[in-house]
């Protein structure tokens, strides 16, 4: 039931203020959330989303403003104060340690303990091995959350905020690393905390989960409340107008002449390669000028896939070829050489792609620093134009030549992570969820930088979690399912019911195999 319009809000902004130096990341936000419902916060990368729940989560406080919490102002000067009043907070940048078990993350901060102080273990498993049942959500309580797949620790890490018995529950982004039957799962999830009273801000950039869960939502832009209101009172278009204070016409950019496309001697050439726990006997080419899809459900053999054509996985069998010559891909190292040219935009860009403590510039050039040496020196100067080249190309900021990665909205870290390759003068792209956790406008330039990287020759093997893409952006697809791939679509064949049904293991159809 959506709530009553007319109820009090449960927690409130009121000319909320918040910078970091020159960089106004909430700019006097003033939005309410009403008690037992589910309030989508939406916006661009940057936008000051993340900050909002920081603020919430007593990560931070404000410059000016207040937070009420059931019309009292409320103090939070702290993560421990925001637990205290009830707010408990899933983040897309999973807090988890990875070098501890999911039962020793899920009990803390505070384990349950005896009287003389002794982590009472036995009983606390028991108790979380239950709440996880309750949950749908099986995982090993003993294994590191290093081991677990990206998927599984963001559900542990919702499940933790949960156990916790919060009275509002902050979600950061949840589905930026959920597809198919877990982004279900979590609108289980919603509906049965939403269903016990407890309210739920959501950050999302997917439409059809802010229609799917919530009741109400709230249009941030450039650090500005710009509109808040029910779902339905808004159509999609209206939204993406709201959110970038323009409209996008023409989402997906044209797909390019197939025939000409297939006119073209391969760039890279897969024979019958098996590699990791589950990749068996996959084979394709992929052309100059041509975007190959990739899809499946989570863990049908796309990472293993990736890794083994960016030299981080050992083949088991099978060949890769570049330019009809096979190449040996021991290492990233060898990817990387000239001869060969692919780069590999990872799953985590904040952990896999990017060191977050060093600028743009150093993050972009540092695959191939080697040739920028000048002597025992680095040509600093011819370094930074190159940088800059790549950093105008995919639209980040100048400010990127000198500020920390991790200062830069996520949407402007995949530009730098993508950045990099085209230092790199990669001619094959590998791109593994390029847009997870990236606003409609950033989304829409990374399609244009696609599709500007295949007609100026490069080929890009493109995986995503969001069909749609695989779909619109795809001159062809493959469907992995258990580790093979089950079905090869082509032209108008590329549809969203047709890479499901193989995916979930439909009948195969060979149509395009290679």
């Amino acid at each position: 039931m959506t709530p009553d319009d007319t109820s009090k809000p449960l927690i409130e902004l009121r000319g909320v203020t918040k910078a970091y130096g020159p960089t106004i990341a909430n700019d006097d936000v003033s939005f309410a959330v009403r008690a037992g419902s589910v309030h989508a916060l939406l916006g661009e990368n940057g936008a000051g989303k993340s900050t909002t729940m920081k603020l919430l989560s007593g990560l931070i406080q404000p410059d000016r403003g207040e937070i009420l919490l059931d019309g009292e102002p409320l103090a939070l000067g702290s993560a421990r104060a925001a637990h205290a009043a009830g707010i408990q907070t899933a983040f897309q940048e999973l807090t988890l340690i990875p070098d501890l078990t999911v039962l020793d993350n899920m009990m803390l901060p505070r384990g349950s303990v005896g009287p003389l102080g002794v982590l009472r273990r036995r009983s606390s498993r028991q108790e979380i091995r239950a709440f996880l049942d309750g949950l749908d959500l099986r995982v090993d309580l003993g294994a590191l959350a290093c081991e677990l797949d990206l998927a599984t620790r963001q559900k542990v890490e919702i499940a933790r905020a949960l156990y916790r018995n919060p009275r509002i529950l902050l979600l950061d982004e949840p589905t930026s690393a959920l597809s198919g039957g877990d982004v279900q799962w979590l609108g289980d999830i919603i509906a049965k905390a939403k269903a016990r009273g407890v309210t739920v801000l959501f950050i999302s950039h997917r439409m059809p989960e802010v229609r799917a869960f919530c009741d109400h939502m709230t249009i941030l832009r450039n650090g500005k409340h710009i509109r808040s209101g029910a779902v339905e009172s808004f159509t999609d278009a209206e939204v993406v107008e709201l959110i970038i204070g323009r409209s996008v016409e023409n989402t997906f950019p044209a797909k390019p002449d197939a025939a000409a496309v297939e006119a073209r001697e391969p760039v890279l050439e897969v024979r019958g390669l098996s590699a990791g726990p589950k990749l068996r006997d996959v084979s394709f080419v992929l052309r100059p000028g041509e975007i190959l899809g990739v899809a499946g459900l989570q863990g049908m053999g796309q990472n293993s896939l990736f890794s083994a054509l960016f030299g981080e996985e050992r083949l088991k069998s099978g060949e890769i070829l570049v330019d009809g010559a096979p190449v040996h891909l021991a290492s990233p190292a060898d990817a990387l050489h000239p001869s060969v040219a692919i780069g590999l935009v990872p799953e985590e860009r904040k952990t896999q792609g990017l060191f977050l403590q060093l600028n743009g510039r150093l993050n972009a050039s540092l695959p191939v620093i080697g040739r920028f040496h000048r002597g025992p020196l680095i040509d600093a100067a011819r370094e930074s134009r190159a940088t800059a080249e790549a950093f105008d190309v995919v639209e980040v900021d100048e400010r990127a030549q000198y500020m920390a990665a991790g200062a830069f909205s996520g949407g402007n870290q995949q530009k730098i992570s993508i950045a990099k390759w085209l230092v790199a003068q990669s001619r094959i792209l590998l791109l593994f969820d390029p847009t997870r956790g990236i606003d409609v406008g950033t989304k829409h330039q990374l399609y244009d930088m696609m599709r500007a990287f295949t007609a100026a020759g490069g080929a890009i093997l493109l995986h995503s979690t969001e069909i749609p893409e695989l779909e619109f952006l795809s001159d062809r697809v493959a469907v992995l399912y258990e580790g093979r791939v089950d079905r090869w679509l082509e032209g108008d064949a590329i549809t969203e019911v047709a890479m499901m049904e193989a995916a979930l293991g439909g009948a195969s159809l060979t149509t395009g195999a290679a």
